[in-house]
């Protein structure tokens, strides 16, 4: 018999772990069939983000609802229920909003079920705290997930295309980089971020360790 999970007091670090601390891309790296696939242009990248922030929100509230209600045993299978529920939700409303919209995003909106980012938040973190705390947590990781998504559609917009949220930057003459908005490009933007965002972790962590006097390695 499992012991039950302590109850986390909500506070600002519970909302802030999902930009920073755990983000789902740069730190955790779930969810990258989308984060490389729909990412070449802005507004895809804010579509997609929004609508799996709304999946997740949605689905960790009646998770941790129905917590005590769920039967262990059947647990994952209620929670890919629950969640192809608001999946569907999503899919019908970005259809009847823009057909160009949803038909550029394909089938990643109905692979927003299998996305690690929802069910790991459902099995570690909406399945076991209170409704106020699961929620802020959520908006969190939404939050997080979407602005990962929104630094690579942006550089890969502007470089690709010479544009930002399909308004043109930049004259006639700018030449852009093909390569951006393809397959590959995903992978070098999602590089250079990553590398970016682990320097500064590294250099923020080191400052850290100065302050309190501890010896920092590499100084």
């Amino acid at each position: 018999m499992s012991l039950p999970a302590k109850q986390e007091q909500v506070s600002p670090d519970t909302f802030l772990r999902g930009l920073w601390q755990e983000n789902p891309v740069f730190v955790m790296l779930l969810g990258m069939c989308p984060v490389l696939a729909v990412t070449n242009s802005a507004i895809n990248a804010l579509a997609m983000g929004l609508a799996t922030t709304f999946v997740l929100v949605a689905s960790s509230t009646l998770i941790s609802l129905l917590r005590k209600l769920i039967p262990r045993q059947v647990r994952i299978a209620t929670y890919i229920v629950i969640i192809a529920t608001f999946v569907t939700m999503v899919d019908y409303t970005i259809q009847a909003i823009s057909l160009d919209l949803y038909n550029a995003l394909g089938a990643f909106i109905q692979l927003i079920v299998v996305n690690c980012v929802i069910l790991g938040r459902a099995e570690a973190y909406a399945s076991k705290q209170r409704l106020g705390a699961t929620i802020v947590n959520g908006l969190g990781m939404g939050a997080g997930f979407t602005i990962a998504l929104l630094c690579l559609g942006t550089v890969r917009e502007i470089l690709g295309a010479g544009s930002l949220f399909g308004v043109p930057l930049f004259s006639a003459n700018f030449q852009p980089w093909v390569v951006m908005i393809l397959p590959p490009g995903g992978f070098f933007v999602l590089g250079g971020w990553l590398l970016a965002f682990n320097w500064y972790r590294q250099r923020r962590a080191r400052k850290v360790m100065a302050q309190q006097g501890a010896p920092v390695h590499g100084s």
